[in-house]
């Protein structure tokens, strides 16, 4: 398993960041996948993540005011996924920091390493999308 973390300061308020941050939105800025379906339970929301031949649940869960989500079962690309994005006061905004460990669920040689790098593009994809909503 690989963990990953990119970080940024973003010039909003973490009430504004924390409305832009909803589950399908934070799929859809990573860019890999799209949202299929979306499930809202009493506590977590689902998100049904489709790509080119899978289809896997995402589950999003508030903890401890970070948004925590991982890969719920064993059906998507991953055998371990799970993400934190905590947002931090900062001189010029907020501080997002996205933190991420991933296992790759295929025996390749270095497919942690792999699955790390994808990652990671896929966090600083977010980043981006952020950063770009409220420039």
């Amino acid at each position: 398993m690989r963990q990953v973390t990119v970080a940024r300061v973003v010039d909003a308020t973490p009430a504004e960041l924390s409305e832009w941050l909803d589950p399908p939105t934070i799929v859809r800025a990573e860019g890999s996948f799209t949202v299929e379906a979306v499930d809202d339970r009493d506590d977590a929301v689902v998100v049904l993540a489709t790509g080119p031949g899978m289809q896997f649940p995402l589950r999003f869960e508030d903890r401890d005011g970070a948004i925590y989500y991982t890969q719920e079962g064993d059906q998507g690309p991953f055998s371990h996924m799970e993400t934190w994005i905590e947002l931090e006061d900062a001189a010029d905004g907020t501080r997002v920091a996205i933190r991420s460990s991933v296992s790759l669920s295929a025996p390749l040689p270095f497919g942690d390493r792999i699955a790390a790098w994808k990652r990671k593009g896929e966090c600083s994809r977010l980043l981006e999308a952020l950063e770009d909503a409220f420039d």
